[in-house]
């Protein structure tokens, strides 16, 4: 599949999952054009061995105010499994949406459909950042062990030390954090506004998740910010009035799981 059959693959997954989430958006040239001045610009990375069936890496940039130079673009590097290339790519888009795009989303609208939000100093936040967490996906084989780890788990109290010093004075923060394998061969990753932190890697692995004899994997990825109001206009067309988000989503102490939603996808 030549480049840009694949990103012609990668932008209608994005409309496609998008609107899984309710939002409508449409492939104008570079970038998937969502409402108001949203939009999701891709990146595509081919290494080594990815003719041979190995899954390409996707930077997908979740912008949230597109012509605005200094505003925020939540980037995230997502893959997916699946026979075929095209396969891999459109669930490639599918987890990044049922994480990343969800923590996005539910940032925007804060109702509690597609994540959960903690204020600062709350259980399963970090002190003086709103957190906003999307559903954490498990995926692979007999992976239920795994998913009830996760289920019963606050991860980001847990790297706070590692994670915080590397949040600096902008506006939105996202923390991915990918870990899983088998016994004897496991990944364990924290990545900061896309950038690994090595200790906070450390210190993810030194947990004492399961690791099992067959592969199964955790994604999860959360927004720190300092005001959850600053992009309630996003989605909003220039001029147009802005509404308050409803205020009916999980808060601090009411989650619906220590971890927030979960997605087991097989």
């Amino acid at each position: 599949m030549r480049a840009e059959q694949r990103l012609d693959v990668i932008r209608r997954s994005v409309v496609r999952e998008m609107a899984a989430l309710g939002r409508r958006f449409h492939v104008d040239d570079q970038v998937v054009r969502g409402p108001g001045r949203t939009a999701v610009a891709v990146r595509e990375h081919r290494g080594d061995g990815a003719d041979a069936g190995v899954a390409p890496h996707l930077d997908l940039g979740y912008v949230l105010r597109l012509g605005d130079g200094e505003g925020p673009v939540v980037w995230d590097c997502a893959s997916g499994l699946g026979r075929t290339e095209e396969q891999r790519l459109e669930n490639g888009v599918r987890m990044w949406r049922t994480t990343t795009a969800s923590a996005v989303v539910e940032l925007l609208e804060r109702r509690g459909l597609h994540g959960d939000v903690f204020a600062p100093g709350a259980a399963a936040g970090a002190p003086g950042w709103y957190t906003v967490q999307g559903p954490a996906a498990v995926f692979g084989f007999r992976s239920a062990p795994l998913s009830e780890w996760v289920e019963g788990h606050h991860l980001l109290p847990a790297l706070a030390a590692e994670v915080l010093p590397r949040l600096d004075g902008r506006s939105l923060h996202g923390v991915r954090i990918f870990f899983g394998g088998r016994a004897g061969d496991v990944v364990a990753e924290v990545r900061v506004d896309g950038e690994p932190v090595p200790a906070a890697s450390a210190a993810l692995r030194a947990m004492a998740w399961p690791r099992g004899e067959h592969l199964a994997w955790a994604r999860c990825f959360l927004l720190l910010t300092r005001d959850p109001d600053a992009l309630r206009d996003a989605e909003t067309a220039p001029g147009a009035p802005t509404a308050r988000p409803r205020e009916t989503g999980r808060t601090a102490g009411q989650p619906p799981t220590p971890s927030g939603l979960l997605r087991r996808l097989l």
